[in-house]
């Protein structure tokens, strides 16, 4: 086998597992703690895997697949959302990758918050336009976006941060 066809073998195995993991994970939360990653205040466990992306571009295709077939599979998610959450985390993973490089004390923090940028925003204004009730208020979306702020926060950083330093000591992920 020639080495392109090695590399693109390898990068779809990557994304494959990715996705794999991203559902695997969230499906298992989902059947210990029904609800608690979907829906206004989420904490979705598998959303740590966007730490990935700063590590290999095969994290944007896996995880954006990963939270479209999570979404699709869990009983509640709205095709709206199927659609915009997805989006969210294509948009989150391809900006983590491309940040990958600018630290903080070693870490990847700017690429670590852009699930809890972009998941805010988009998921933020798509709850408060179409799920609230009384029209569109500003006041509503930032709430809103603060919610769901909060519990990408506590997934992509608290737990994203300490997930980052054990993986970057592994020699997979070295050079």
């Amino acid at each position: 086998m020639n080495k392109s066809r090695k590399s693109a073998t390898l990068y779809m195995v990557q994304a494959a597992i990715i996705a794999a993991l991203y559902v695997a994970v969230n499906y298992a939360q989902e059947m210990i703690l029904p609800t608690s990653s979907i829906g206004p205040v989420q904490f979705r466990v598998s959303e740590v895997l966007c730490t990935l992306a700063v590590f290999t571009p095969a994290a944007i295709p896996g995880l954006t697949v990963g939270c479209l077939l999570s979404n699709i599979v869990s009983v509640g998610v709205l095709p709206l959302d199927m659609v915009l959450g997805t989006m969210a985390t294509l948009l989150a993973a391809v900006c983590a990758f491309y940040l990958r490089n600018i630290k903080v004390f070693t870490v990847p923090v700017l690429s670590l918050l852009m699930p809890v940028l972009f998941n805010a925003v988009i998921i933020g204004l798509e709850l408060e336009i179409f799920y609230i009730e009384g029209g569109f208020t500003f006041a509503g979306f930032l709430l809103q976006g603060a919610f769901v702020a909060l519990g990408e926060f506590g997934v992509c950083i608290v737990l994203g941060v300490p997930f980052y330093l054990m993986l970057r000591k592994l020699p997979m992920f070295k050079g």
